[in-house]
């Protein structure tokens, strides 16, 4: 598990938005953001999507940030 996750974990942190505001804008449960951010489950294509466009409408920085950090390459498949 875990590229969303992680991405979406450093791209909160770093933006400062809550689980709680992404939720909102996304019109999910916070405790959907808090299993995607913990890594207990996998979002799907369909909810990254979403979860872009959430993140687009908060902080559009932070929706580009999450977009490299899920879409780049581990450093071993370089």
């Amino acid at each position: 598990m875990g590229k969303a996750g992680k991405a979406l974990r450093q791209v909160l942190e770093s933006y400062r938005i809550t689980q709680n505001r992404l939720a909102m804008v996304m019109g999910t449960r916070r405790s959907n953001v808090g299993r995607w951010f913990h890594e207990q489950i996998d979002p799907t294509g369909d909810t990254i999507a979403e979860m872009v466009a959430a993140l687009r409408e908060i902080e559009p920085a932070a929706a580009e940030e999450f977009i490299r950090l899920y879409l780049e390459q581990p450093k071993n498949e370089e």
